[in-house]
């Protein structure tokens, strides 16, 4: 017998008829002797649905009142499954973020994790009970609620898990594993057996949509053992797990592609020390993530900065750059939108040279212009254009075989 906790994403959960499937792979796992938690998110949509609200009510919806809104989709399905559960005999109890205690910061809608106290959890496990735990909340130190960001109940069920010692997170979604791009960019890709922690990772935070990267990280440091796993059918899905020599053999693991990226230029930045910091100090303290950054050599002692944000984030950094730049006397600011990144990812990066060498020539050959470039021991990222990012993935796919024909 073992303690697993389970998590289900929105399209598992998106009607009646599969709250209905869920509660029978639910009931069968305690069937077989299980202790259970169970983790779940909004009805595929819903949070979508509960943002486009907001923004009819009000063009900038205070980050506090859209946590108390987003909050309210995932009590809809742990409510339904539990009602479910208890009407075939199972003793099930829906909880919230709150009641089962995770205590986070106070970043409304990117709330980071500080502890989990699970107190009510363990209180329901020992006495039989189901917990169905709404992800993706918690609330700080106030009392107030908070949200974790998208795809926050990965996060949820993984911190869950640490908390509780489990012997296994499963991630249940709509895909059967961790594949080596996206199946319905690139039709040649191929599901992964296993996964390391740092790959994971990377793919994830690199717009590989399995996972939310936080999850990635917190199961990491936790030593979680974690799966990713198909609602809809049974077989093998992926398991993350630390590295081992098979991973290290394949010198690329995946492709990844992401769309919500955008760039902004500032240009004719005074090239005297400090002025960096004056530029992304603010940006960080407004809770923006920034990722490439690139400086130009310096001409008449200006230079031009460029750096990408997440699209989603791009109205609020550039009014604050905006400022910044008039306060440093920097000449303008330009913003391209129609960007893409693509990635490729793999821990044998490590022993194989002549990784970007090939990336390079293959996204030349497609004739993909590079406008940025950024690297790691296990990663290699190129922005381009938007237009081409499907075409550069299914090019680096082949090249790297990757390939089912190639593999």
């Amino acid at each position: 017998m073992a303690l697993i906790v389970q998590k289900y994403g929105g399209t598992s959960v998106g009607s009646v008829e599969r709250i209905h499937r869920v509660a029978e792979q639910v009931a069968e796992a305690k069937r077989a002797g299980h202790d259970l938690v169970v983790v779940l998110s909004a009805m595929s949509g819903e949070t979508d649905r509960l943002v486009r609200l907001a923004h009819e009510v009000t063009p900038s919806p205070d980050e506090r009142e859209m946590d108390m809104l987003l909050s309210t989709g995932e009590r809809v399905t742990t409510s339904l499954l539990a009602m479910d559960l208890r009407g075939r005999g199972i003793n099930a109890r829906s909880f919230t973020g709150r009641q089962v205690g995770i205590i986070t910061d106070s970043s409304h809608t990117k709330a980071r994790i500080a502890r989990v106290t699970a107190e009510r959890i363990r209180e329901a496990l020992a006495e039989g009970v189901i917990p169905i735990v709404a992800g993706f909340q918690g609330i700080n130190e106030r009392s107030d609620v908070t949200t974790l960001g998208r795809g926050g109940s990965d996060l949820t069920a993984v911190a869950l898990a640490a908390a509780l010692k489990a012997d296994r997170c499963i991630i249940y979604t709509d895909v059967d594993g961790v594949y080596t791009a996206d199946p319905n960019i690139v039709p040649t890709a191929r599901r992964l057996d296993k996964v390391s922690y740092e790959e994971m990772l990377e793919l994830a935070s690199l717009g590989a949509k399995v996972l939310q990267s936080r999850s990635v990280e917190f199961a990491a440091k936790h030593g979680v053992p974690l799966e990713v796993k198909s609602s809809f059918k049974g077989g093998q899905g992926t398991l993350v797990t630390t590295e081992d020599e098979d991973m290290e053999r394949m010198t690329v693991s995946g492709v990844t592609g992401d769309r919500n990226q955008a760039k902004i230029t500032i240009v004719g930045v005074p090239d005297q020390p400090g002025v960096a910091a004056r530029i992304f100090g603010p940006v960080a303290e407004a809770n923006i993530v920034v990722d490439m950054i690139i400086q130009n050599v310096s001409q008449a002692s200006l230079t031009d900065i460029s750096f990408t944000v997440p699209r989603v984030d791009l109205g609020k950094a550039v009014s604050l750059v905006q400022r910044i730049a008039k306060e440093i006397e920097a000449k303008s600011v330009a913003v391209t939108e129609s960007i893409a990144k693509v990635s490729l990812v793999g821990v044998g990066m490590r022993s194989h040279s002549g990784v970007a060498a090939r990336m390079f020539e293959v996204l030349s050959r497609e004739g993909i212009n590079i406008m940025m470039i950024s690297t790691s021991e296990i990663k290699i990222s190129c922005v381009i254009d938007e237009k081409y990012l499907e075409l550069a993935m299914r090019a680096l796919h082949g090249a790297f075989g990757l390939d089912h024909a190639t593999s």
